[in-house]
């Protein structure tokens, strides 16, 4: 948080595109947390964003990890850049594969949100209060709104996507997963769909989603998994209002 709104121009690097960056501030802070986690979990494996950008073997190895973290050390890294106070921390447990807790903290009103497998998903605020966490009901898709993320999507695929956005009751784009999947999960979103799926972006909130009540599935209907990059995911209050969203979007 001393370098929000204090980066210099320096500071701040693009990766794969305009809106792909990193600053100082997340490589960082992916050291502190990566330390933190293995002083915690002795033999851990951490995956981070950027550790990942320097050594991409480092993906292959979740599958087989018996004790793995996913971390996103600033999601939202270009509203961070800009000064816009909306952008979050996440960090997924992954054990064999498979996704088993996760974490979105907020560092703005540090309220953060968890969820464990099995148990389901909450908010606590500073002070210690706690909130279960719930989808919303789902809604008729003229009274939908979701978020839409399509700059990651082929030509081909936004060119079929795009013009049929009007018929969700709103479409939007926060440019930060971490606020995008917490909102799902809290019941204010009905829909979300993305085409990459970097596992620090989506894991944390796949989970907190699912826990919440939610359901989510890859383009093709198979089920959300850590390990897969492609393939996207749609996630909605329930099943059927997946597949119509599916179906409207052609997707």
């Amino acid at each position: 948080m001393p370098r929000f709104r204090q980066l210099l121009p320096a500071d701040i690097r693009a990766k794969s595109g305009p809106l792909d960056l990193v600053t100082d501030a997340d490589e960082g802070a992916e050291k502190i947390i990566a330390a933190g986690l293995a002083r915690i979990f002795p033999g851990c494996l951490v995956v981070g964003e950027e550790g990942c950008a320097a050594d991409p073997a480092l993906l292959a190895r979740l599958a087989d990890a018996p004790l793995a973290f996913v971390v996103d050390p600033v999601d939202g890294t270009a509203n961070f850049a800009a000064g816009l106070p909306l952008f979050g921390v996440m960090v997924a447990a992954i054990r064999h594969g498979e996704t088993i807790a996760s974490w979105i903290y907020d560092p703005i009103t540090r309220d953060i949100a968890m969820a464990l497998r099995g148990e389901g998903a909450f908010t606590e605020t500073p002070d210690g209060l706690r909130r279960d966490m719930r989808v919303g009901t789902a809604q008729p898709l003229s009274r939908t709104v979701g978020m839409v993320a399509w700059h990651y999507m082929s030509g081909e695929l936004q060119a079929r996507l795009l013009p049929r956005l009007s018929v969700l009751g709103g479409a939007q784009n926060l440019r930060c997963s971490a606020h995008e999947w917490w909102h799902a999960a809290a019941g204010n979103l009905q829909l979300l769909v993305y085409n990459r799926l970097m596992p620090w972006d989506h894991a944390p909130g796949w989970l907190l989603h699912r826990e919440a009540g939610g359901y989510s599935a890859r383009f093709d209907g198979s089920a959300y998994t850590p390990l897969e990059t492609y393939g996207g995911i749609i996630a909605t209050p329930d099943r059927a209002s997946w597949q119509a969203a599916k179906e409207a979007l052609g997707l």
